[in-house]
């Protein structure tokens, strides 16, 4: 054996030309569906699936963004999206309390049936609100693309399961027409 690193040669081609391969998504990253893929009801069970695992990874005393859920997912402008998935989250054990806004205030609190209840359930879990109503985030945030390592992040991604999940038309028509969805279908353009 000689000691010359190995170089390829024109002998070692294939003969045919291989075909481009899609890229992959990261292994951090769940494959997301292009444009030529629309997304499928199927796909956005899926998706809210692995929304709402991510919620329940969230422990108990702290709390979460709608944008760090949606990041963590492959989605960094996703906030919106995760909102409109979390609105359906109807199926007990999902401790939506937990998704915030960004600033710290609670969003989303007339889906907890009477003013005030989403408050009482974090102050329960130890979360605390300052005079303005407000959570400190950087103590008491859970962001999972940074609190995650890569490969427990995935594996809650992959334990996602869409299987009891329904979605909506009403979801299904936003993820596919809102101008805010990265789903969105749009129009086209006729010349």
């Amino acid at each position: 054996m000689s000691d010359q690193p190995y170089t390829p040669s024109l002998f070692d081609l294939p003969d045919e030309p291989t075909k481009p391969t899609k890229p992959q998504a990261p292994a951090s990253q769940p494959p997301q569906p292009t444009p030529a893929e629309p997304l499928t009801r199927d796909g956005a069970a899926l998706l809210s699936a692995r929304v709402y695992a991510l919620v329940k990874a969230c422990p108990s005393g702290r709390v979460t963004t709608y944008g760090w859920i949606g990041a963590a997912l492959g989605y960094p402008r996703g906030a919106r999206m995760i909102g409109w998935i979390m609105n359906e989250a109807h199926e007990g054990g999902i401790p939506a309390q937990r998704v915030v806004s960004a600033k710290g205030e609670l969003t989303g609190s007339w889906a907890f049936g009477q003013r005030g209840r989403m408050r009482q359930l974090l102050e329960a879990e130890g979360v605390p609100f300052d005079a303005a109503d407000h959570i400190d985030m950087k103590r008491y945030g859970w962001n999972p693309g940074r609190d995650l390592a890569a490969d427990e992040l995935q594996r809650i991604l992959d334990g996602a399961d869409p299987a009891s999940l329904a979605v909506s038309d009403h979801l299904l028509a936003l993820l596919l027409d809102d101008p805010a969805s990265p789903f969105r279908i749009a129009p086209s353009t006729e010349v």
